[in-house]
């Protein structure tokens, strides 16, 4: 994928889709790309969050251990989504373990990067908190669901 493939991505994805083409061009320049294959680990819950990934292509599972020693599905994402963001934000170890459910082409952004980005980009940083908001509301709601079957 080029340079201009990869800034078209971008554009694509609503947290990077109004920022200045110049930093779209730099968000895709210093990002590498990475793929994971299927049951691949991206990263641990409790990692030290160092970069976001947009997923380019596939899916990807995000699971939490349970107290019993399972592991407990709270999102599904796919193209377009970021995903680790929530650990950067928050400076707090990840939350989640991020697993390639199938084959998945990802952006890797650094934090640094990513911060900048959202510093700089009030509508980027109003697509995030939507994002955030987004997500809590569907995991507070998994959450709920799993509670009312264990009584």
């Amino acid at each position: 994928m080029t340079l201009e493939q990869e800034v078209e991505l971008i554009r694509q994805i609503p947290i990077f889709s109004k920022i200045d083409p110049a930093m779209q061009k730099l968000l895709c320049f210093s990002s590498d790309r990475l793929t994971y294959e299927p049951g691949q680990v991206m990263f641990h819950v409790g990692d030290t969050a160092d970069a976001a990934y947009v997923v380019i292509d596939g899916i990807a599972e995000m699971t939490v251990p349970t107290t019993a020693g399972e592991h407990i599905v709270v999102n599904t994402l796919g193209r377009n989504a970021v995903i680790g963001e929530i650990a950067i934000f928050g400076s707090v170890p990840r939350t989640a373990t991020a697993t390639a459910k199938t084959r998945l082409e990802t952006l890797r952004i650094a934090k640094d990067m990513l911060v900048e980005v959202i510093r700089k980009n009030p509508d980027a940083a109003i697509e995030m908190i939507r994002i955030l908001a987004e997500r809590l509301a569907n995991t507070t709601a998994l959450l709920q669901r799993e509670g009312s079957r264990t009584r």
